[in-house]
């Protein structure tokens, strides 16, 4: 395999894809997965997991009968169900020959630039070395308002923060239909897909599973963030044979998501404030900063800034609006928020003045150049 052939593959894998009916870590599960794995590794690929099943494996040894509602249950299952997830996944891995590290991150190390690019090198550093990243959410300490969602976010994410070529998420349907086909025996499985578009959208049903939290609708979620991010993407049955490696050969039966080469992809800095960064404040603008953004694709003036709300240093992300109160985008605004209520109580000869942008082209996403929500 030549360095070009080489591909950098997140595979993202629910509870149902891990666990028996009993709620247990399933042995054979996890060995199917870890052997396409192995082969995508032998192959000269470099694979990165995000595995969920912390809580499934472990609400059982905590004395629970069934999957525990509360958040204090929940975090107890999971304190005691990584540990046996990652021992599992260690021994298997290690017995082919291939070493497994464990990441356990919450949403606000995405939200911090710092720890972003910190999470970053450390995986990079990983790959680089052949190591196999376990990664899943810290579910033992996070609490909801800080929680990612479901492990198809993470995923998604996690792929746009290490430039994956390629994000596999694997589940108990076979792909995306144009209705549900637990409903509708008509339903047409969609084989390729460049752009989530509202049918698609409508299409998308409740979770299919007991022991997961992902239904169809967070899969299409996470999907928007691969293609805005330039990210071919794939969702397959996780029971299908060899779906892992054929999924990365582009012959596995499922829906493979990409988007159209002439689609606008954001680079880093962009992924990381329309996707993680999080909004401190808000900056309310004129019709002309609203056409500079949407229709010119410039930056915005200080003179186009009509109110701030909130109080935000100099650096941080903003959410900005228009007077109607319609979402625009998200920016990282070059004043605080004290600085810019001075500025747009000025004359237009002082405003002026001021030569530097509000927020510059760089640094702003407009809610157009993405199909998912920024700041979310």
């Amino acid at each position: 395999m030549t360095q070009t052939q080489k591909k950098r593959v997140v595979i993202k894998i629910g509870s149902s894809s891990l666990t028996s009916l009993h709620g247990e870590i399933s042995r054979r599960k996890l060995e199917k997965i870890v052997d396409e794995v192995v082969r995508l590794k032998d192959d000269g690929h470099e694979v990165l997991l995000v595995s969920s099943g912390a809580v499934a494996a472990g609400y059982r040894k905590l004395g629970c009968l069934s999957r525990p509602s509360t958040l204090p249950e929940k975090q107890a299952a999971a304190s005691i169900g990584q540990g046996l997830l990652i021992e599992s996944y260690s021994d298997l891995f290690l017995s082919h020959g291939y070493v497994a590290s464990q990441i356990l991150i919450t949403r606000s190390d995405f939200s911090d630039e710092n720890r972003y690019e910190n999470a970053r090198n450390t995986i990079n550093v990983l790959l680089e070395r052949g190591i196999i990243p376990i990664i899943n959410e810290n579910d033992t300490i996070t609490i909801d308002r800080l929680k990612f969602g479901d492990n198809d976010t993470l995923s998604a994410k996690v792929s746009a923060l290490v430039d994956a070529d390629k994000l596999i998420i694997l589940s108990d349907i076979d792909g995306l239909y144009d209705a549900d086909p637990r409903k509708n025996k008509d339903a047409k499985l969609l084989e390729k897909v460049h752009e989530i578009t509202p049918e698609i959208e409508a299409a998308a049903g409740d979770p299919g599973s007991a022991v997961g939290t992902g239904g169809m609708k967070s899969k299409i979620d996470a999907f928007k963030i691969t293609m805005a991010s330039g990210i071919a993407a794939f969702l397959g049955k996780a029971n299908a044979p060899n779906i892992i490696y054929d999924a990365v050969y582009q012959n596995a039966r499922g829906t493979y998501f990409e988007s159209k080469p002439e689609t606008l992809n954001l680079d880093s800095k962009k992924q990381w404030i329309a996707f993680n960064s999080g909004p401190e404040g808000e900056v309310v603008i004129d019709e002309e900063g609203k056409d500079s953004i949407v229709v010119s694709k410039e930056g915005l003036l200080p003179g186009n800034i009509h109110h701030v709300k909130g109080r935000f240093k100099e650096g941080a992300v903003v959410r900005i609006k228009d007077v109607y109160g319609e979402d625009i985008g998200l920016g990282v605004v070059n004043y605080s928020s004290k600085k810019i209520s001075q500025i747009v109580s000025m004359t237009e000869e002082e405003i002026a003045e001021y030569k530097q942008a509000a927020v510059e082209k760089k640094h702003l996403v407009c809610h157009l150049e993405v199909s998912v929500p920024v700041g979310v």
